[in-house]
C-alpha cells in the first residue's frame, strides 16, 4: 500500500485531484474511495498488464463482495510518467477526468454524499492529493 487517508471528508460536489507516477515495471495500481477498506464506493484500477487485462482501467465497488466490473479502454497512463486524475461525484455517479482529458463515469452504487477513506495501492508514487 502506498498510503491511506482517513477522516478527510470528500463530499459530493467537491473535486479530488491525485497526481502521481507509476513506477517502471508497474503492472497495476488503484485509487479507492469509500468509508473504509471493506466498503469501497469507487475502486479505480488502471492495469498495464494484469491477468487478461492490458492497458485498461477497471472500476468496481466493494460492499461485502465485489460488484460488476466496468472497463474503460481509453488508457492515458505510462510507466514512469506523471499523471493527474480528477474525481467528483454526486449521489448517482462518480465522474473521472483522465490525464488526456477523457471523461468517464461510474455509478455511485452506495448513493452516499460523503466519503472519508481514500487509499492508493500498487507500484505508484503519489506526488500530491488535493480536495477543493
Amino acid at each position: 500500500m502506498v498510503f491511506t487517508v482517513k477522516d478527510m471528508t470528500f463530499k459530493a460536489g467537491q473535486e479530488l485531484t491525485i497526481s502521481g507516477k507509476p513506477k517502471s515495471g508497474c503492472n497495476l495500481f488503484s485509487i479507492n474511495i469509500g468509508h473504509d477498506a471493506e466498503n469501497i464506493a469507487l475502486h479505480f484500477n488502471p492495469r498495464f498488464s494484469h491477468r487478461n487485462d492490458t492497458n485498461v482501467i477497471v472500476c468496481n465497488s466493494l460492499r461485502g463482495a465485489w460488484g460488476e466490473e466496468v472497463k474503460e479502454h481509453s488508457f492515458p497512463f505510462s510507466q514512469g510518467e506523471s499523471f493527474k486524475v480528477m474525481f467528483s461525484f454526486n449521489n448517482d455517479q462518480f465522474y473521472i477526468k483522465l490525464p488526456n482529458g477523457t471523461m468517464m463515469s461510474f455509478p455511485n452504487r452506495f448513493g452516499d454524499d460523503s466519503f472519508k477513506h481514500i487509499d492508493v495501492q500498487g507500484d505508484v508514487k503519489v506526488e500530491s492529493i488535493k480536495i477543493k
